[in-house]
Order: C-alpha cells, then structure tokens, then sequence
C-alpha cells in the first residue's frame, strides 16, 4: 500500500502527503474497492461483486468492472467518469485522467476490451474502444479516440488520432464503415 502511495506521489505534483493521498484521492478509493471486488469475482460471486463495484462507483465516480485485470500502481488522477470495461487488462504504473472509458465494441462473451502495457499515460476523456493494444510507454492525448493499436512509446493526439470512411445508408443515415490512424 505504501508503495502505491508514493508512486501516486511521485507523478502528482500537488499531492502534500502520503496521508492526504490516501483520505482524499478518489482513484485510491476506487482501486481499494475493485481489489476486493476483484477477488469476489474470481470466487464466482459475481453479483456481490457488482455491488461493491456499484458501491465503488457510487462514492468515487469512477467504475471499473471488477472482471477487469489491473497490474500494480494504477493512478486515476481527478477520477470523475472513469470507466474500465470487463476484459480490459491494465499494466503497471498506468495514469488514466477524468473521463477517460477504456470500452468494447461487441457483445459476445470474447476478449473486447482493450490491453493497456506497462507505464502509459492516458489523457482526460480519451476513448479506448475494442480489442486493441497499446504498447508499454505510449501516450495518449487528451480527447483522442483510440480504435486501432498503439506503439510502444509512441504518442497520439487528437488531432491525428481518427480519419474515418463515411457513406450512407438505405436509410439515409451516415455510417461509420472504417477507422484509421
């Protein structure tokens, strides 16, 4: 616990003390409560760990699924409407600002969420969508939407994150038929 705390410490620049970390940092709060609701979920009791999930969400603001699989570290700075789908694995040393959703796109009962490496750093209200990987050490501008694979240290902003193949349908309506970076 201590080293989680000091490695909050360590890339928060207005954090005082290891104290003031843990009372009020709702991203502690939020990783304190997926650890237990993790365990309950891999016992098979599935809704009590939704609850607690719930709960989590509830107090923090920030939800995370508790089928997720979340390495050691994991800094949520600001927190508020954070969200980290079922299959989604995260690594070490991750930092996700407010708003960011790490999501699926299918659902079947599949792996569909994304794989985040080692030392990312994710800005606020970045999208992560699918069974894509980003690699250890990339970042990830605030506001982008990520729908395909990152490099190992490579970083994307917003501005040449997403180009997209528009056509219409039967119905008159616009479809998204391809993403690239």
């Amino acid at each position: 616990m201590i080293e989680f705390l000091k490695s909050i410490k360590c890339r928060d620049p207005a954090a005082k003390s290891l104290f003031e970390i843990l009372l009020c940092y709702p991203g502690v709060h939020a990783v304190f409560f997926y650890r237990i609701a993790h365990v309950l979920y891999n016992l098979k009791l599935f809704t009590i760990a939704r609850l607690v999930s719930h709960i989590a969400r509830f107090l923090t603001g920030i939800e995370i699924h508790p089928g997720a699989k979340i390495g050691q570290n994991l800094f949520i700075d600001h927190g508020m409407g954070v969200v980290i789908g079922e299959t989604a694995v995260i690594g070490n040393n991750v930092t996700l600002y407010h708003g960011v959703t790490i999501g699926g796109t299918t659902f079947k009962p599949e792996k569909r969420h994304p794989t985040i490496g080692n030392n990312v750093v994710i800005g606020a209200s970045a999208t992560l969508i699918g069974n894509i990987t980003i690699g250890d050490n990339a970042r990830i501008g605030a506001g982008s939407t990520v729908l395909t694979d990152i490099l190992a240290y490579q970083k994307v902003q917003i501005s040449e994150i997403m180009r997209s193949s528009i056509k219409e349908n039967s119905k008159n309506q616009l479809e998204i038929i391809e993403y690239y970076i």
